[in-house]
């Protein structure tokens, strides 16, 4: 029988996250909880973001299986009694700003930290792709729980691909946006996020959209995105952007459809070795292609 011993974490607001025993029933944010699946840790519950609705977005989920376990809500209409009558002993949040638990309002955050646990990872602009892996990772493994080993191997040679089919002669011009409509459409800044940033770390020509307003986002007309001329759009794939079909109404996206490919991108995937081998891989292939 294991030994209970009291339990720490330190978290990414520099917090000491203590419990009396090792956390086994996890309540997380759902890029969270995507994540620590991937490691062998199974939520015993969900919650979304502001962004989210009713229901799961699975894009967001990972390998979630979102049928089996309960979301609990989203924004401002998640109550902290939904979270706690899922008797969790660990609350995992993520944080884009180090010290704002994502997803959850304020008030919300404060009731629920009275009562149970809570943990952050940070998964801003501020730390690097391979950092908040490692990050999650240091989570699981304080849960006692831990990735494959031959998946350290895949990630390596998921990069290597990438490297390879980045530095060939092409150079296919890749930008990265989130639909807002027919009318506007919002371009990552891809120094903005981690996942972007170790795309260009790796050699893939980002398209940098013009300055302006927006920390993470550049909000232009579909005239103004077609006009970077990419060769590839990674389009963000959460079900709070429009759908490729609602856009054809511009006939500037109508051009871009024609001549681009179009390839999925969750700007809040899971943070794992497996989702980032399989992200390099997908990219490294459209990019040889």
């Amino acid at each position: 029988m294991e030994q209970r011993t009291p339990w720490e974490f330190s978290d990414d607001r520099g917090r000491l996250v203590v419990a009396g025993q090792r956390p086994a029933r996890l309540v997380t944010y759902i890029q969270a909880g995507a994540t620590l699946w991937d490691h062998g840790i199974r939520p015993v519950g969900l919650f979304g973001s502001q962004h989210d609705g009713a229901v799961p977005d699975p894009a967001k989920g990972g390998e979630l299986p979102l049928a089996e376990i309960p979301y609990l809500g989203a924004g401002a209409a998640l109550h902290p009694d939904a979270l706690l009558e899922a008797e969790p002993d660990l609350v995992v949040a993520v944080t884009y700003d180090g010290e704002q638990l994502y997803g959850l309002e304020p008030k919300t955050a404060l009731e629920l930290e009275a009562h149970v646990p809570v943990a952050t990872v940070a998964v801003g602009p501020g730390r690097s792709l391979a950092e908040v892996r490692e990050r999650f990772a240091a989570l699981a493994g304080s849960l006692g729980r831990g990735e494959p080993l031959g998946l350290a191997r895949e990630l390596d040679a998921a990069e290597d691909a990438l490297r390879q089919a980045a530095g060939g002669p092409a150079r296919p011009r890749v930008l990265a946006l989130s639909p807002a409509g027919p009318e506007r459409v919002h371009l990552a800044r891809p120094s903005s996020w981690p996942d972007l940033r170790a795309l260009a770390e790796h050699g893939v020509n980002l398209v940098e959209p013009p300055a302006g307003a927006g920390i993470n986002w550049s909000t232009v007309g579909w005239a103004e995105a077609a006009g970077l001329a990419p060769d590839i759009i990674l389009i963000d794939a959460r079900s709070n952007a429009a759908r490729p079909e609602t856009l054809r109404a511009d006939a500037h996206w109508r051009a871009l459809e024609a001549h681009v490919r179009l390839l999925p991108w969750n700007p809040e995937a899971p943070c794992s070795r497996l989702a980032h081998s399989r992200f390099f891989s997908r990219l490294a292939r459209a990019l040889g292609g």
